[in-house]
C-alpha cells in the first residue's frame, strides 16, 4: 500500500541574492522521518525555496515512489507556480520548476500554502543552516547591509537601473484598474506630453539599454523616448503590469461598491488576487527576480526600463527589502523616473530616488 507523506519546506537569503539556504521536514502521520537542510552559497530567496521542496520530494521519493505527498510552503509564488496556476517566466525558475516535476508523479501531489507562522520548523531549519548551527553546516558571512560604507567609494560600477512608469492613458485620471489583461489602452495626448518631457531628462542621463514593457501605452512611451534616445526597445513581459482580472476599467470605488468582502482582502493582504488577476506580492517577487536578470546581463551599464505602476513599487518594495505590505505605501507618478542601482559583486541593491517627474 503506497504510503502518505506530508513535505513542509522554505527557503531564505541574506540579501536576495545572499548567503541562501534551505530547510524541509518530511512527515507521515505526524511523525517527523527527516529534517534537510543545506546552505547554497549566494543564491536569490526564490531559488532558495524551489531548492527545499526539491529535497523534500527527493527524500519522499526514495521512501516510496508511489507516496502520495502534501506539500505546504509559505511561498506563494512556488506553490502556484508548482500548481500550474501561474506562469513561470525567468529561465532559472522554469528550470528548477521543471526539476522538482521531474522528481515524482504529479498527479500524486497536492500543493497549498500556509502563512509563514505555520512553516516556522523548515524556517528554523534554513535559519540555523546559515547561522551554523546545524553540524557540517559552515558559517557564512552576513551580507553587508550598509553599502555606502564601501560601495559609494570603491571602484566599482553599480547597474543603474531607470524604471520609467509609462504617461497617462483614459483610465489614468480616476485611477481604474488598468493591468495586464484589460483594454490595454494607449497615451492621451496629455500622456504623450509627460513622455516627451521625461524622454528629455533621460537623454541627459544617457542610458546604455532601453527596456521596454510590451502593453501599448508603454510602447507608445517608448516611441517618443527614442526621439531623444537613439536606442532600439528591447522589449520583455517581464516588466508587463498585473492583472486586475474582473476588477480592470474599474475605478478602487466601484469595486468596493460591486465587491465589498473582496476590496477588504485586498486592502489587507497584499497576496491577494485581486479581480482573480496577479497579487501585488508576486508581482514584487517577479520582479525582483527581473531586475537580477538586467544585473546580470548588463554590469555596470545603465539601462532604462518603460514599465508599469505596480511592478515599480514592487521593485522599491525589493530594493529596500521592505514587508511586502509596504506596496501600498508607494505611490509612482504617470512618466516619473525610479532609479535603483545594484553592485554586481554581490547583488547588494539602493534605492537613489524614487517618482522623478521632468523639470520641464
Amino acid at each position: 500500500m503506497a504510503r502518505h507523506f506530508q513535505i513542509t519546506a522554505d527557503g531564505g537569503s541574506r540579501g536576495n541574492p545572499g548567503p541562501a539556504a534551505y530547510g524541509a521536514v518530511v512527515t507521515e502521520n505526524g511523525k517527523i522521518l527527516a529534517e534537510l537542510y543545506a546552505t547554497l552559497g549566494i543564491a536569490s530567496n526564490n531559488v532558495a525555496e524551489y531548492s527545499g521542496l526539491i529535497a523534500g520530494l527527493e527524500y519522499a521519493h526514495s521512501l516510496d515512489p508511489e507516496a502520495t505527498i502534501d506539500v505546504k510552503m509559505d511561498s506563494k509564488l512556488v506553490v502556484e507556480q508548482m500548481s500550474g496556476r501561474w506562469q513561470i517566466k525567468h529561465p532559472d525558475m522554469r528550470e528548477l520548476a521543471k526539476r522538482a516535476r521531474e522528481i515524482h508523479p504529479a498527479s500524486l501531489i497536492s500543493y497549498s500554502w500556509i502563512p509563514r507562522d505555520q512553516n516556522s520548523h523548515a524556517d528554523r531549519l534554513a535559519n540555523k543552516a546559515l547561522d551554523g548551527e546545524l553540524q557540517g553546516a559552515p558559517v557564512l558571512e552576513p551580507t553587508q547591509k550598509n553599502f555606502l560604507h564601501s560601495r559609494l567609494i570603491s571602484d566599482e560600477i553599480p547597474t543603474t537601473i531607470y524604471l520609467i512608469r509609462h504617461g497617462e492613458t483614459p483610465l489614468t485620471p480616476e485611477r481604474r484598474f488598468s493591468g495586464s489583461g484589460g483594454s490595454n489602452p494607449g497615451l492621451t495626448e496629455k500622456g504623450r506630453e509627460q513622455a516627451r518631457a521625461i524622454a528629455q531628462e533621460l537623454s541627459a542621463r544617457n542610458p546604455d539599454v532601453l527596456v521596454v514593457s510590451p502593453m501599448q501605452r508603454t510602447r507608445e512611451t517608448a516611441q517618443e523616448i527614442q526621439k531623444f534616445v537613439n536606442l532600439d526597445p528591447l522589449f520583455d513581459e517581464d516588466w508587463i503590469e498585473a492583472s486586475f482580472g474582473s476588477w480592470d476599467g474599474l475605478t478602487p470605488t466601484e469595486v468596493e461598491e460591486r465587491y465589498p468582502d473582496e476590496f477588504k482582502a485586498w486592502v489587507s493582504d497584499a497576496w491577494y488576487a485581486q479581480g482573480g488577476g496577479e497579487p501585488y506580492a508576486a508581482v514584487a517577487e517577479r520582479v525582483g527576480v527581473a531586475l537580477r536578470k538586467v544585473a546580470a546581463e548588463y554590469p555596470g551599464k545603465t539601462v532604462a526600463i518603460v514599465t508599469h505602476n505596480v511592478v515599480v513599487k514592487g521593485a522599491v518594495c525589493v530594493a529596500l527589502e521592505t514587508p511586502i505590505e509596504s506596496i501600498f505605501h508607494v505611490d509612482v507618478a504617470p512618466c516619473s523616473i525610479t532609479t535603483i542601482k545594484i553592485w554586481p559583486s554581490d547583488g547588494l541593491t539602493a534605492l537613489i530616488s524614487m517618482s522623478e517627474r521632468s523639470a520641464q
